[in-house]
Formats: C-alpha cells, structure tokens, sequence
C-alpha cells in the first residue's frame, strides 16, 4: 500500500509507515515476518526496518532505495553495503551488531542482522521531534545522564571493540556516536554501523570530504594524503570521551563545523577526575606524534585514572 504526496511516496508495510522517494515494494520481506520499526531518513541510501517472527526479531538494512534524505545514488549504496557486509563477520565482537545473512535481490543488497535492543546516540532521524516537544530527551542526553560508572563501562566496551579492529588490522572509518546503541535497561553497548571501515593502510583521499562528523574528526581527516590509522582511531575515541564525559555550549559545537576543528572543553567542565581528563587530552593532541602509540597504552590511562 503507498499514496504519493508531491514527490515523496507515502509507503505502509504491516503497521510501519516510511516514506521514499518513489514507490518500491517490500513485501518480500513478509518472509521475515511482520514490520514493527523503521528508520527511512538515512543520508547512506538504505532503508532500515525491524521484522518480528515467532518471537524473533531481525534488523533488516537494504540499499539500492531511494531514501528521502539519501546522499548518494541507490546504486552506489548498494556498492557500499555488499563490500561492507563481510566486514560484521571478518571484526566479530560481543558488542557488534551479528550478521544472519546477505543477498542480493532485484535491484537491493539486502544484510539481515540479529535485532539488538538500544537506542542509538545520535539518532538525528528524530531531531525534528524533540524540538517540537521539550519533554522529550534523546538518548544522547539520557546516555549523558546516566552515573559516571555506566558510561565508563560503556567506553570500556567500545576500548574492546577499537582494539579488536585494530588487532585484526582495519581502521574504523567514519565511527562516531550514531554508531553506537545503548540499550537503558540491560546497560549494553551495541556497534551497528561498520560499514565504511577498511583494511589498513588507509589514505584520506578525499580530503576534508572524508568521511566523520565535524564534531569529533582528527585533523588528519581533513587533509589530502594524510595516513588514517590506529592514531586517528584513538582521537575518534578520544572525543567520543568528551561527548560523553564534557560540557559544550550550542556555539562552542557550532564551531567545530566553522572551523573543522576539534577541541576538547575545559577541565571545569569535564565531568571527572584530572587524571582522566589528561587521558583523554592527550588522545585528542593535534599532533598526532603526541597521542598514544597503541591502544592498549591509552586504555591503560584511562583505566588506571580511576584506582
């Protein structure tokens, strides 16, 4: 069932409503049981929809559509998917998101995922809502609110998941808060977006096009030629830190866009002790000789800061 409203396709799928640029079917999906969730405004030219049978959900991300929001042609996100699908078996891990199968079909590339309960921490598909109505808390802000000791057994999850990629010799590109869910009632991180991580070496060949947000890219990020490695990775967690455990104004996040730049805020405004707040400066140095050298020497800081 669907109805066109201007240029947009108004589509229903059991009791889900999603909207598409055009009209695709999927009910081929019915084979997966009935649709209970669904995310259509993703800039990565896939659909997202959550499917429920027997007591079994599945997470189900098909590209090849023509989102609403989609950044690039549906051919290409369908490029994209397949070559990152065999990424979620290669970087297995206990807090990344289980690959059940993947295919193409018709026009599609379909990945069929495990459901995994959570929130995702920038689920900006919902912005629009909290504006509207100031009640509401998004799942950054109630991540943010949570004690000091469930955030950091969140960042020791996401220190296992980085080291695992780095052991296995990927570099995660483009990882940042809208990769994460936090499920509230289990306290569990779960990783669900992978799917530009490549296999190191990496260059940055697209300059300050490449892929990351402005709020937490490493210098290097924006610069042609430069090397995207493990030290770049330590930056990204680095300023994931800051997002979690930091006090930023609008203006002050304002700036990292205007200046493609970030900056760590203030020790009055880290949440803290100093010790852990040195940690995660030094992960964030410019300089990326002054960050730490490996890992496990960062998680060592981290950790220990809190004996």
């Amino acid at each position: 069932m669907n109805q066109i409203e201007g240029k947009m396709a108004v589509m229903k799928l059991d009791s889900v409503t999603f909207r598409l640029k055009e009209h695709q079917d999927f009910h081929w999906l019915k084979k997966y049981g009935k649709a209970f969730w669904c995310v259509d405004e993703t800039g990565s030219g896939c659909i997202c929809i959550g499917m429920e049978d027997a007591g079994k959900r599945y997470f189900c991300k098909i590209a090849g559509v023509n989102t609403i929001e989609g950044e690039i042609a549906p051919a290409e996100s369908v490029t994209v998917l397949k070559n990152a699908a065999p990424l979620y078996r290669e970087l297995e891990h206990p807090n990344l998101i289980r690959l059940v199968e993947e295919y193409a079909y018709e026009q599609f590339y379909v990945t069929v995922f495990q459901w995994a309960d959570g929130e995702c921490l920038f689920d900006h598909w919902n912005f629009e809502t909290y504006k509207k109505d100031v009640s509401l808390k998004s799942p950054k802000e109630r991540f943010r609110e949570l004690p000091a000791a469930k955030k950091i057994a969140a960042v020791d999850a996401l220190f296992s998941f980085l080291q695992n990629v780095n052991r296995r010799g990927y570099v995660a590109v483009d990882f940042y808060d809208g990769s994460i869910m936090y499920d509230f009632a289990a306290d569990k991180v779960t990783i669900c977006d992978i799917d530009f991580f490549r296999k190191a070496p990496v260059i940055n060949d697209m300059g300050a096009a490449w892929f990351g947000t402005k709020r937490l890219k490493a210098p290097e990020e924006y610069i042609k030629g430069s090397v995207i490695d493990a030290q770049t990775n330590i930056f990204t967690l680095g300023a994931l830190l800051f997002e979690f455990f930091g006090n930023y104004t609008d203006d002050e996040v304002k700036q990292r866009y205007a200046q493609n730049r970030f900056v760590p805020c203030s020790r009055s405004k880290w949440q803290l002790n100093e010790e852990s707040y040195e940690a995660a400066v030094k992960a964030v140095c410019a300089d990326r000789n002054g960050r730490y050298k490996r890992f496990g020497e960062f998680y060592e800081k981290w950790s220990r800061s809190f004996l």
